[in-house]
């Protein structure tokens, strides 16, 4: 039989499963032990709740709340709480958060306030961010769009950091402080000279969103051959269609980047040679290139494309390459 006491200890008990639960529930699923301290829980009611399978740790400190499996979002939580107070996500997790850059499979970068080393899956960096640098985006605390890319301009190139920036453009992340605004405050910084490199390639070639890995890859192999910037993504519209093509420069001359994924099926095959006949009509050249053979034939391509370029408004081809 129950004593009083037994009986009121279970109320407590549920009274303060029913808090974690509500804490968790703003947080991905996840909570710190300070967290829990904080909430009155005794270092002995943490323990047996992960003996009885009601927490799961996921970094020292860091539990899931009555499951096992993580969201992208609650890893990026779970990291920022490992990190202690005053932290936040940041680097290229902040751009994957914001929707600027892939995930991947990049260990998870965080900013603290205080210098502690990495360890296992979360890569810590040290800074004393000002409060108009740091916010909350889905609950989770992170670096401001500007600042995520000042970050990122750190340890990346300045084509990373323009596809990000052209993202963020393209999703309408706009902050109170700029990204010029972090440019005059930290004038010296590392990753400053990226910074001003991507936002000189905004302001002096064409507009447009790459929308792939293999465009990112196609940009940098144009700028190594001393080949013009196309315009990338164009709706042109062809005998009553609009038809989208990867990359356009003037006088009609038409790249399109065939990744399997997205070009392996019949149906595909056979709409891309659809549209391939309908611009050769209306009078583009167009070549279509394949992600191995940037590295395989660059010489055959460049002297290719360069070739299509100058022909303009020329006798327009199709030239499918194809591996021997």
């Amino acid at each position: 039989m129950r004593t009083q006491e037994q009986t009121r200890g279970s109320a407590v008990d549920l009274s303060g499963d029913a808090a974690v639960a509500t804490l968790a529930l703003g947080q991905h699923g996840v909570v710190s032990r300070a967290q829990l301290l904080e909430l009155g829980f005794e270092p002995g009611a943490i323990g047996r709740r992960l003996r009885a399978g009601r927490l799961h740790q996921v970094h020292r400190g860091v539990y899931a709340v009555g499951h096992r499996v993580l969201s992208r979002e609650a890893r990026w939580m779970a990291a920022v709480l490992a990190c202690g107070p005053g932290a936040v996500l940041s680097h290229r997790s902040a751009a994957a958060l914001w929707g600027m850059l892939n995930p991947g499979s990049h260990a998870i970068e965080v900013t603290t306030p205080r210098k502690s080393r990495s360890r296992g899956t979360i890569h810590r960096h040290f800074s004393v961010l000002p409060a108009d640098e740091m916010t909350t985006e889905r609950g989770i605390p992170v670096t401001t769009v500007p600042r995520t890319l000042f970050d990122l301009a750190a340890t990346s190139s300045a084509d990373v950091v323009e596809h990000a920036l052209r993202e963020s453009e393209y999703r309408r992340l706009h902050d109170r402080l700029s990204l010029p605004d972090l440019l005059a405050r930290y004038p010296r910084r590392r990753g400053a000279p990226t910074v001003r490199e991507a936002l000189r390639r905004r302001r002096d070639l064409p507009a447009g969103r790459a929308r792939s890995w293999l465009e990112l890859e196609f940009l940098p192999f144009l700028r190594r051959n001393g080949l013009p910037r196309p315009q990338l993504n164009v709706w042109l519209e062809v005998g009553g269609r609009w038809i989208q093509v990867d990359c356009l420069w003037p006088g009609k001359a038409v790249v399109e980047l065939d990744g399997f994924a997205a070009h392996g099926t019949r149906t595909a095959f056979r709409e891309d040679r659809a549209r391939d006949r309908r611009l050769r009509v209306a009078g583009y050249g167009v070549i279509r290139i394949a992600p191995e053979q940037l590295g395989d034939e660059p010489d055959e391509i460049a002297a290719d494309l360069r070739a299509l370029i100058a022909a303009g408004r020329g006798k327009a081809q199709t030239a499918e390459y194809k591996r021997p």
